[in-house]
């Protein structure tokens, strides 16, 4: 079957061809189908912001390459082995689901950590077929398409971030950086009756967006002085709830400045392995008590996550012109690293209807 892989461990905007990273399509058998897994064939796989990281090797080494990514992903199921029977699964159902199988026994998944399960497993999910255990799958709900049910891990993100910051109704929200997952996490922001909902994008056609989702002030890091323009919009209180979604270190320093007492500040962005956040501890931790902390992945909520893709508008995501065919992958990276749409999508099958 084709996978796209990382066919060279590196930066994907290296300006020199010789290292640069790169991504390319690599012939790979299909895992072989244990009693309680599902093959699903894959329709839709998004390329995620994290993707080029993994590229430029933050998992992985140069010697490891080639090796197959994606996660992102929406399909149909092809067969089931003869002990996935749990969840009422059968064959044609269209699914999505959680890309991080884990063993369930280790400590870390005894106590309810299992994205970082030691035993974990990670098929490549932008690939024409993938191999997952029953218990990482999920049924999308009638009405919702195979390319927007390729939303459902992103939308598990935001959905986890919206739990992880306390999201209430009425405390104020800045969300930095409108990419997808800071697109989502606003949507959902708004959902839950978020006041002065604020976010902070260069990118006009992010910042336009936003403003259809319901996004109350847009704050332009480049030209505008963030601090002083939340301070203005708060009144001088600070942001309650701040979500950083960008992965810039300037971004994640100005926004603990923002904080009111008491906020919850979280980082879900992936930011550089070598980035540390200074850190005033007497401000932050006495004078404020801000509650600052990170996530990685989201586990337990995909069932709740599949159920409100019937709620959210994810059209932004999902026009014909950001969908490539899985062959043209080269050139889907190319104008996923311009920033022009919120999210690029590889078809890796046709289906009918699709």
């Amino acid at each position: 079957m084709k996978v796209v892989c990382a066919t060279r461990v590196g930066n994907m905007k290296d300006p020199n061809p010789e290292t640069r990273g790169t991504v390319g399509i690599v012939d790979m058998p299909i895992k072989e189908l244990k009693d309680d897994e599902v093959l699903i064939k894959v329709a839709y796989c998004g390329i995620c912001g994290s993707d080029p990281h993994v590229v430029d090797g933050c998992f992985n080494k140069p010697e490891d390459a080639p090796f197959g990514i994606g996660h992102e992903m929406s399909g149909v199921i092809e067969k089931l082995g003869k002990n996935a029977t749990a969840k009422g699964l059968k064959v044609g159902d269209r699914v999505g689901g959680n890309f991080l199988g884990y063993c369930g026994k280790c400590y870390q998944c005894s106590i309810g950590h299992p994205e970082y399960c030691t035993d974990v497993g990670n098929e490549p999910c932008m690939a024409e077929y993938v191999v997952w255990n029953e218990s990482q799958v999920c049924k999308l709900p009638d009405g919702v398409s195979l390319r927007e049910g390729s939303l459902m891990e992103p939308l598990s993100i935001a959905v986890r971030a919206m739990d992880k910051a306390g999201m209430q109704v009425g405390k104020r929200v800045l969300i930095s950086g409108g990419g997808p997952i800071g697109q989502l996490c606003a949507q959902l922001a708004a959902k839950f009756g978020a006041a002065e909902l604020t976010l902070s994008e260069p990118v006009e056609s992010r910042c336009e967006l936003a403003k259809k989702i319901g996004v109350e002030h847009i704050i332009n890091p480049i030209t505008e002085d963030v601090y002083e323009r939340a301070m203005e919009i708060t009144n001088g209180l600070g942001y309650d709830v701040i979500i950083e979604c960008s992965a810039v270190p300037s971004a994640a320093e100005t926004v603990l400045k923002c904080t009111s007492k008491y906020a919850n500040l979280l980082y879900v962005a992936q930011f550089p392995t070598d980035y540390e956040l200074p850190l005033n501890l007497f401000e932050y931790s006495y004078m404020r008590q801000v509650n600052v902390t990170g996530m990685y992945c989201a586990h337990f909520n995909f069932e709740r996550t599949a159920e409100y893709l019937k709620y959210v508008d994810l059209s932004a995501f999902t026009s014909d012109e950001q969908v490539y065919d899985i062959d043209d992958v080269e050139a889907a990276f190319a104008m996923h690293l311009t920033s022009k749409y919120p999210k690029i999508l590889i078809r890796c099958n046709k289906f009918e209807g699709e």
